[in-house]
């Protein structure tokens, strides 16, 4: 489950109700693909807007759509209780792990993010991806915190943030030297996945997959045969992953949530505003924008 292509689908809106019918297409379009599991209610998946029923309801129409594929789904919530109580729906739904970020306000220190996370670790039997995105939560993980974090029974992957370009092998070699080896590494940052899935890492968390999890596919599969000892397949999957710099590009400057909303707009995978208010879609020059990196990509034909 923590291993290999990890698609992570929007939780696209209608009006102001998720757009189930919609959602489903989504995960239907990944586990035809072979994404190796599906990432609900991740950042893409804009959990934190969503009221628990409603995420109850996306966990459990994700994983009737994958048809067995695993579903992880994410669990962070501002209280302990509120992630407890999510906790018990995705486990009830049928997720098969899940996936969890200190979310807050006031900022959290480390003993209380590792009281989190020990306090989940003992209410579930399920699978735990620890999930390290400073850009959202604020929260900047030591690796230090990652150690006692991943000592923790459950916790079976940690969700990292792309490191610099070049220093992916550096920072899987550090995170490895403190994490037990039955702990996978998993890249988020899509722009970063082909480098570190040929340096080593197990598993990308992907917001492209989710949309196109073909393209994302074809990365992983090259990457891990270059894992392999395949000569010139991590050269490939590098390749693979250039060509899709114009998305990359706009996922740097604006975000991977509204540029990939726009791409499933404009191509007509969801109704249109798909967003939570007040998000709002990307319009004007920046629409033109990413229409010009579907077409350059070829991620639009």
């Amino acid at each position: 489950m923590f291993n290999g292509l990890c698609a992570f689908p929007l939780t696209p809106l209608a009006g102001d109700d998720v757009d189930e019918a919609a959602l489903v297409r989504l995960v239907v379009r990944c586990v035809d693909a072979g994404a190796d599991s599906i990432g609900v209610l991740g950042s893409t998946g804009i959990y934190t807007y969503l009221l628990r029923e409603e995420r109850r309801r996306v966990v459990e129409a994700a994983v009737e759509a994958a048809q067995g594929t695993p579903v992880v789904a994410g669990v962070g919530a501002m209280r302990t209780r509120d992630v407890l109580a999510c906790v018990e729906d995705a486990q009830a739904a049928g997720a098969s792990g899940l996936l969890l970020a200190p979310v807050s306000y006031q900022r959290l220190t480390e003993e209380e993010v590792y009281g989190l996370y020990r306090e989940v670790s003992a209410a579930s039997d399920l699978q735990i991806a620890v999930y390290d995105n400073p850009a959202t939560t604020g929260f900047t993980f030591t690796d230090e915190l990652h150690g006692r974090i991943a000592d923790l029974p459950g916790i079976a992957s940690i969700k990292f943030p792309p490191p610099a370009p070049g220093q992916a092998a550096d920072r899987i070699a550090r995170l490895r030297t403190v994490v037990p080896g039955g702990v996978s590494l998993g890249i988020s940052g899509d722009w970063a996945a082909a480098e570190a899935l040929t340096a080593g890492c197990d598993v990308w968390y992907s917001v492209i997959a989710g949309l196109f999890p073909k393209a994302a596919r074809v990365i992983v599969d090259l990457a891990q045969a270059g894992q392999a000892g395949q000569t010139g397949k991590g050269d490939l999957a590098l390749e693979a992953s250039a060509a899709l710099e114009p998305v990359w590009e706009l996922f740097r400057a604006y975000g991977s949530l509204r540029v990939a909303a726009m791409m499933a707009e404009l191509l007509g995978f969801v109704e249109a505003p798909c967003l939570p208010r007040p998000l709002k879609s990307l319009a004007g020059e920046d629409r033109a924008r990413v229409e010009e990196a579907l077409r350059l990509s070829g991620l639009g034909a």
